[in-house]
């Protein structure tokens, strides 16, 4: 596809006379002529083409941003996304196709400090919260309630070792995923806590509860994790090109025959900290996490036909139903010695109120 792309003078910041909005517009402004062969095609779609060759690879939700924003005009009027193109005419961009980078900020959120001394730090971390900034609708949203972003509050000063966006994280835990998480203080705490990690020096124990009923009292799963090549948000387990040993340990803690279906409770202990790797593990085995609809968990449970209500009942004819909102995966125990005393540290930290209630609410009749 080849369009003709003109780029007006840049305005000066300082330029009087004009508007912040209209010198942002002007300073990034940009005109595409449409060419005859993006006739037919959406406007999203052809501008995010377009880009994706010309901006060193725009995505398809930052154009949509774009539009959504009024930071796109055809022929000098605001259009829609699904707009069909003819051909010829002249598309106007006025914001900048690429979001600005995305930074950490102190910000006045609670923190649950399990553990602190003068290298590091143990949190609990609550579920929905994510570890650092990520892809998102704007700069804003994607930097804004994160674990960094707490931490520097509470803190002031992290290790610089993971970088401005990640100061003091040496592991992560899913948004979807509460509990333990270490944070490093300063950089001699956050290269000795990376070493004992990639030497499996430190033990992360999770309470899961999944689907099904789990027949083996303990069992191991060694199985190679990948970044899925169809669903790029998933994990896989299937053999990939870049896949990484990983491997979890689990034991049963006790199973539940309830109204909502079978499900077992364990305890998985990781010796590898794959992205989604107790999720994808459990998935494997035909398992899946409760509440992790990414891997298979149901997003809601409906009381099975015939099952007695719970006491608080709801209307007779229809089947109870129940949502957790989040997966039910929890970081429950760390051990690991102080990386720079030797100290060693046994820290904990119980299920939330969300995971108990449920736990509660599958089992009550």
């Amino acid at each position: 596809m080849r369009a003709e792309i003109r780029f007006p003078r840049r305005a000066n910041s300082c330029e009087p006379g004009l508007s912040m909005r209209a010198q942002r517009s002007a300073s990034f402004a940009r005109t595409i002529a449409v060419p005859s062969e993006a006739r037919g095609k959406r406007l999203d779609a052809f501008l995010a083409a377009f880009l994706a060759v010309q901006s060193a690879g725009v995505s398809r939700s930052r154009v949509q941003l774009l539009l959504e924003q009024g930071d796109v005009l055809v022929n000098g009027a605001r259009a829609k996304a699904s707009l069909k193109l003819r051909g010829g005419e002249r598309v106007t961009i006025t914001g900048d196709p690429k979001p600005a980078p995305l930074r950490a900020y102190a910000e006045a959120i609670p923190l649950d400090i399990v553990y602190e001394d003068d290298d590091l730090a143990v949190v609990n971390k609550p579920a929905g919260m994510m570890v650092h900034a990520g892809a998102g609708q704007s700069e804003d949203i994607r930097s804004r309630g994160t674990l960094v972003n707490a931490l520097l509050h509470r803190f002031n000063a992290l290790s610089a070792a993971g970088g401005d966006l990640r100061p003091g994280i040496v592991h992560r835990l899913d948004k979807s995923t509460s509990g333990l998480i270490i944070v490093a203080k300063n950089d001699r705490a956050h290269a000795a806590l990376g070493a004992m990690f990639s030497g499996r020096q430190v033990q992360k124990t999770y309470i899961a509860l999944v689907h099904g009923r789990v027949e083996r009292e303990k069992g191991t799963i060694s199985a190679a994790v990948s970044r899925d090549p169809v669903r790029r948000t998933r994990m896989t387990t299937r053999p990939g090109a870049n896949a990484r040993a990983a491997v979890s340990h689990y034991e049963v803690i006790r199973r539940l025959t309830t109204r909502f279906g079978r499900f077992t409770l364990l305890r998985v202990r990781i010796e590898t900290g794959r992205t989604h790797q107790i999720r994808v593990h459990m998935a494997s085995i035909g398992h899946p996490v409760a509440g992790d609809t990414l891997y298979g968990g149901a997003g809601q449970l409906a009381a099975q036909a015939g099952a007695p209500k719970a006491r608080s009942g709801g209307k007779k004819d229809e089947p109870e139903r129940l949502r957790l909102g989040r997966n039910f995966l929890h970081a429950a125990k760390l051990e690991f010695a102080q990386p720079l005393t030797g100290k060693l540290l046994q820290l904990e930290a119980p299920l939330p109120p969300e995971l108990t209630a449920f736990l509660q609410r599958i089992e009550s009749i």
